[in-house]
């Protein structure tokens, strides 16, 4: 017996150290870090004691001139424009598409936007005691922004149609445990997760494993807000999109009403720390002060009805937002 418990002991030692040096995961690349980077993954192991807040008022008046002509073309809002723009951010600044899972830095494979939405209007307006229901897109394949629009007007379409998507059966099933089986499986997932266990499959279809998660309040009314990061997943940074508000500013000495907008990021500084984020925010800025200029498809001959990313004209002439290794 004392033998058959030895083996057993030693199989389990062998297979927690297996795990321990694993690197791999199936939406990740490792990066190795500095040790004083590596050090905050242990001093601050959650995202929640890890996030910095950083907020951004952009003049909108370009981008509301451009959506009154995009939305009966192609029904872009201000959330396509975001969704947009963070592609862009992320693109041009990839240590912005990183994350730290297990006590690991990585860095993504693709580039994913999550955002939410409610399920249902009422009478052309939203209805404001529908449930929420997220979409998320691979934004990394060129595409134009029209394209965009439509792909994700498609995934709007079928959230709204009541019937059911992966996340909906995924919540019914866990929903049917106890509370104790619950806690069980949600403290294992996150333990998978941990060692980067869980499957492609899984991650691909999870909202939480992103890039970056955007919720327009604005569209429910709402001023923006610093949002909390979750635990769960591997998403490490969260926009929230307030309402167009107008505010006097003096130009030429002469008080004029602009109507700008109100963007507020939380992010986990342990996967980028803020001096590189603002790069990837300055951008997406720059992104919806002029739009006309970088998502286009407004020209009647099709001329500006390219991919928005990637661009070979993207940058400046100091360089300032050109792309970020």
């Amino acid at each position: 017996m004392s033998w058959t418990l030895a083996a057993v002991l030693a199989g389990v030692l062998l297979a927690w150290m297996v795990l321990e040096f694993r690197k791999g995961r199936a939406d990740g690349v490792y990066i190795g870090t500095n040790p004083a980077r590596r050090m905050m993954f242990y001093i601050m192991p959650t995202r929640t004691e890890s996030q910095c807040f950083f907020d951004v008022w952009f003049d909108a008046t370009e981008l509301m001139a451009y959506l009154e002509e995009a939305k009966p073309r192609f029904g872009a809002n201000v959330t396509h424009a975001v969704v947009a723009a963070a592609e862009i951010g992320l693109a041009t600044n990839p240590r912005m598409n990183r994350f730290v899972a297990g006590k690991r830095l990585y860095q993504r494979k693709g580039r994913f936007v999550t955002f939410s939405m409610k399920r249902k209007v009422v009478g052309g307006g939203v209805d404001y005691k529908a449930r929420l229901a997220t979409v998320k897109l691979e934004t990394s394949k060129p595409r134009t922004f029209r394209d965009l629009c439509e792909e994700i007007n498609a995934s709007i379409t079928v959230n709204r149609s009541g019937r059911k998507t992966y996340a909906d059966k995924e919540f019914q099933l866990f929903d049917l445990l106890p509370r104790p089986l619950l806690s069980f499986f949600a403290r294992a997932l996150m333990k998978l997760d941990y060692y980067g266990l869980i499957p492609g499959s899984f991650i691909a279809n999870d909202p939480l494993y992103t890039s970056m998660f955007v919720a327009n309040l604005g569209s429910i009314g709402m001023d923006s807000t610093f949002h909390h990061l979750f635990e769960y997943g591997t998403c490490h940074i969260f926009l929230a999109i307030g309402r167009v508000k107008e505010h006097v500013e003096l130009r030429d000495g002469v008080p004029v009403a602009v109507p700008r907008i109100h963007l507020r990021y939380t992010y986990d500084e342990r996967a980028d720390d803020g001096i590189n984020c603002r790069h990837g925010f300055t951008a997406m800025t720059r992104v919806l002060e002029d739009p006309r200029r970088w998502l286009g498809c407004l020209a009647e001959d099709g001329s500006d009805a390219r991919p928005f990313w990637p661009r070979e004209d993207w940058g400046s002439e100091d360089g300032t937002y050109a792309c970020r290794e």
